[in-house]
């Protein structure tokens, strides 16, 4: 099920991954359409980094192909990786550059350059509220703002397609507060495809929710369907993961 109609702009056809003979994922399939924000859900171990890390080409598929804006990721990554921003869970940094000089870096890595690359960064500095910590080392710095250093970094090649692992895992209320501000803003003229533990986050940002368990997809459709007849979503989980565990 999709809930918009516009292009597909990530794309799982038949998606699996082997590790010997473990199958981390197993054909898996579904469309994110542009301008939806999907949350992406699942227990622990189910396949979802994995999953995300063969859609952004980071991974080669054993079978399957992943797409975004139309690119397959292992035959043409180059034409894609120029319309995703990913934003792996802990995400690296290099902790002794302070964010602007990262933001430099980067910048020059993507071939932005004179007044282009001036604009961008200031841009995301904008965005990401960073303006009060841009000369400070990255390794001084909060949990909560290295978050933000990392999506700055993610935003500056001003990518159609996010694809965003845990973004507020191990932030403090506030933070993800800002987090999930952020979000919302960028789900107003981008692409997003949401991995997050904490279910609140999903009724809050995302309108459709796909679940994963044991590397298979067992669920796509609309959150507000989830939640019909009162059931919460941490319940829907459990119910549809068969775990008992509890959702952080």
């Amino acid at each position: 099920m999709t809930l918009q109609q516009g292009p597909a702009m990530i794309e799982a056809e038949g998606l699996t991954k082997y590790y010997g003979d473990f199958a981390a994922i197993n054909d898996v399939t579904f469309k994110v359409h542009q301008g939806e924000v999907v949350a992406f859900l699942g227990p622990n171990g189910a396949g979802k980094s994995t999953t995300m890390k063969l859609l952004t080409g980071y991974l080669a598929p054993s079978a399957g192909t992943a797409r975004i804006a139309g690119h397959d990721m292992t035959d043409d990554r180059l034409a894609g990786s120029a319309r995703l921003g990913y934003l792996p869970e802990n995400g690296p940094l290099y902790l002794d550059m302070s964010p602007r000089s990262l933001l430099e870096f980067f910048a020059e890595a993507r071939g932005l350059t004179g007044q282009r690359r001036r604009d961008r960064i200031d841009a995301v500095v904008e965005l990401c509220a960073l303006r009060s910590v841009i000369g400070k080392p990255i390794g001084k710095l909060s949990r909560g703002y290295r978050q933000r250093v990392g999506m700055a970094q993610v935003l500056l090649h001003e990518p159609d397609v996010l694809i965003l692992d845990e973004p507020t895992a191990g932030l403090d209320p506030n933070q993800i507060h800002d987090v999930r501000e952020t979000i919302r803003k960028l789900g107003q003229s981008k692409t997003i495809l949401l991995s997050t533990h904490i279910l609140q986050e999903v009724e809050a940002m995302a309108r459709r929710a796909l679940f994963i368990d044991e590397g298979r997809l067992i669920y796509d459709g609309s959150v507000h369907e989830l939640t019909a007849g009162g059931k919460p979503l941490e319940e829907r989980f459990r119910e549809l993961t068969g775990s008992s565990a509890a959702v952080a």
